[in-house]
């Protein structure tokens, strides 16, 4: 599993916008920056559109004022999926990052198994700081759970 200190590995991601569908590598969404990301288990998924998400929009002024350069969300969905939730949750800026084959879920060692719950590869939820592309921050939240990932523990991270 990545940890604190590391670099993010370089993969892709379909990312939807206006225009459509367009893919982004690691080192272009998080390189020269200060990134707040988030991941969630599925998008549409109860916990993950109640909470998780609604989090970091609402307080995503918040989270500038004290030095994220961009918010971004990932999943493992497909842009087609990520776009839709995008719509349904009025996102905002957030960039939504579709893993849509868990590439970067797996890369980072944050893949998990939903199969019990008949949803396959995903994601585990956690949420980082990323400096330059480097994890200055990474918290990983228990099965079940979701506390260390929210927003407003991101914001206690920020100095």
């Amino acid at each position: 599993m990545i940890k604190e200190g590391d670099r993010l590995p370089e993969v892709s991601f379909n990312v939807p916008g206006s225009d459509g569908m367009k893919q982004m590598r690691t080192s272009e969404i998080f390189g020269g920056k200060t990134v707040a990301l988030f991941a969630v288990p599925g998008a549409f998924t109860p916990t993950c559109s109640a909470r998780h998400l609604p989090s970091f929009r609402d307080l995503a002024a918040d989270l500038k004022g004290k030095g994220v350069d961009a918010i971004a969300c990932t999943a493992v969905n497909d842009h087609f999926v990520m776009g839709a939730w995008s719509k349904d949750q009025d996102v905002g800026d957030i960039l939504m990052l579709a893993d849509g084959s868990g590439e970067f879920a797996k890369a980072v060692g944050l893949d998990a198994d939903f199969s019990k719950f008949g949803m396959g590869l995903r994601s585990k939820r956690y949420s980082m700081i990323i400096k330059d592309g480097v994890v200055d921050k990474l918290n990983v939240e228990e099965a079940g759970e979701y506390k260390v990932s929210s927003a407003e523990h991101m914001l206690s991270q920020l100095s």
